[in-house]
């Protein structure tokens, strides 16, 4: 790595520290910290949103999948899109009008205490999933960048500079992070996907330039090296890059539902909504957001597929080994977690490279800060506060948020030190999945359905039904573990309506 390189990513991080501590000059209480005190235009909406939601499943991860399955890799942004359409259209006038400050609030206020700590505990254990893959692909891009530097020495600086994003700006950090990442990301993404040598080299799927040659020795050990099929013959080759379903109907549909619903779910995301000055500028914010997430995954589709055509994989390389196959001249990656990182330092200038590097770790960081965030305000505004009342106060409030954010991000480094390496999407589909089962049928039946349900049966749809995911996920079981959770709710607030509460 060049020193201009350095350069770059140094610009990148000291601007983004610096608007973080900016930011927390915004902060005198906890309503500053965790809403914005209500004050943002649709700017810092969509800045906020975004700063969370676009994070190293929609850059790192979708350039990874797409690195394997081409174009399906689009499911995770183009599900947060119209996560983001829906909740401008349907919910985020309800969500300002109910008066709360969680999403779980709103379920507790219409179905009590119980219902409110139980959904908070498997809520914040949705929202962790994610900031642990947030921490993971920090620190995979720190150890690519620095090779030198240890892994440990990577999660320590990921939970600092993650600290400094959120910790002292709360939600205006977020926001004014967001708008800076999100022009520094659209700027790096759609402008290496507009050069015309980039989408040349994205369309060229052919030779044994990549694992897109179907029928030849490297098309036929991918089962062996990446654990998807193999490539047997041409017509392999658009059946798995250029079809928005490669890994199968039900499996791709059900990724995009459980992004859609986790979007609506997520207690990070509803804060963005919140923060807005008015119901206008929210919803102008959240619709803003809808427009601009879907490009961002088809500039990621069209990195991976690039990539693939023109490197190969240490685990393919061993393959090909393995099987007594001549092992093809072209660059190897360590781990397809730096298909991304790859790209921008063969292939970009020097200062450039590291600009957008520097951009990707901002991407991570925002994330894993955003949602540590609404992690946080679940836990102290759900929990802490109905067992220490001395946190009634704002200045406890403040400083409760302020130590959950950096004990979360703690307990995420020290976990992604010792969790093996993992596809950043798988984390993110199962999260959101978790986050749609325990809260969406939930909110929607307290926002709609009001006395018409009873809590009994609203418990059991939050407890079953992420257990249902968490099932379906970790056995395998037949059918999405998303569709399996959602019917478990759905189900159990419909046979709620059967049994109406008792009229007082």
């Amino acid at each position: 790595m060049t020193g201009l390189t350095v350069a770059g990513i140094v610009l990148v991080l000291a601007l983004i520290i610096g608007v973080g501590l900016y930011s927390g000059r915004r902060v005198r209480n906890a309503k500053d910290f965790l809403t914005g005190g209500g004050k943002a235009g649709p700017g810092l909406v969509c800045g906020a949103l975004m700063g969370s939601l676009v994070s190293s499943q929609s850059t790192l991860g979708s350039v990874q999948l797409a690195f394997h399955y081409g174009l399906a890799a689009w499911w995770f942004t183009l599900g947060s899109g119209l996560g983001c359409l829906l909740m401008a259209l349907g919910y985020a006038k309800a969500l300002r009008n109910s008066g709360c400050v969680t999403e779980l609030q709103i379920i507790s206020g219409e179905y009590g205490g119980t219902v409110e700590s139980v959904g908070s505990v498997l809520s914040a254990t949705g929202i962790f999933i994610t900031v642990l893959s947030q921490v993971m692909g920090c620190i995979g891009l720190f150890t690519l960048m620095f090779p030198s530097m240890s892994v440990t020495t990577a999660a320590m600086l990921a939970v600092l500079v993650m600290c400094c994003y959120v910790i002292f700006g709360g939600a205006w950090g977020a926001g004014m992070g967001g708008v800076v990442k999100v022009t520094l990301l659209y700027l790096s993404l759609m402008g290496d996907g507009a050069d015309p040598s980039f989408r040349r080299r994205a369309r060229r799927l052919d030779g044994v330039a990549g694992a897109a040659s179907g029928g030849t020795p490297l098309g036929l050990v991918q089962q062996a090296a990446n654990n998807v099929p193999n490539l047997t013959g041409a017509a392999d080759i658009s059946r798995r890059f250029m079809n928005l379903t490669a890994r199968g109907t039900m499996k791709d549909l059900g990724s995009c539902v459980s992004l859609l619903l986790g979007v609506l779910s997520t207690q990070t995301y509803a804060q963005a909504v919140w923060s807005g000055r008015t119901d206008s500028d929210a919803r102008k914010g959240v619709l803003l957001s809808a427009f601009l997430i879907p490009p961002l995954g088809i500039a990621g589709v069209l990195m991976g597929l690039s990539m693939r055509a023109h490197y190969l994989t240490a685990a393919e390389a061993a393959a090909l080994a393995a099987v007594g196959q001549a092992v093809p001249d072209l660059p190897v990656l360590a781990s397809t977690l730096h298909v991304m990182p790859a790209f921008a330092m063969d292939h970009l200038p020097p200062i450039l490279a590291g600009v957008v590097l520097g951009t990707l770790l901002i991407t991570v960081i925002g994330g894993g800060a955003g949602l540590s965030l609404g992690m946080a305000t679940i836990l102290v505004k759900d929990i802490y506060k109905r067992f220490w009342p001395r946190l009634c106060t704002p200045a406890g409030e403040l400083l409760a948020t302020r130590l959950t954010i950096a004990v979360v991000l703690i307990v995420a480094a020290v976990l992604s030190i010792v969790i093996p390496n993992k596809t950043l999407n798988d984390f993110g589909f199962l999260s959101m999945a978790l986050r749609g089962a325990v809260v969406f049928a939930p909110m929607t039946c307290a926002l709609a359905l009001k006395g018409r349900i009873r809590s009994g049966f609203i418990l059991a749809a939050i407890v079953f039904a992420p257990a249902a995911v968490a099932a379906g996920h970790f056995f395998e079981l037949p059918g999405d573990p998303l569709l399996t959770g959602m019917g478990v709710s759905v189900g159990g607030c419909l046979l709620g309506l059967l049994f109406p509460p008792h009229k007082r």
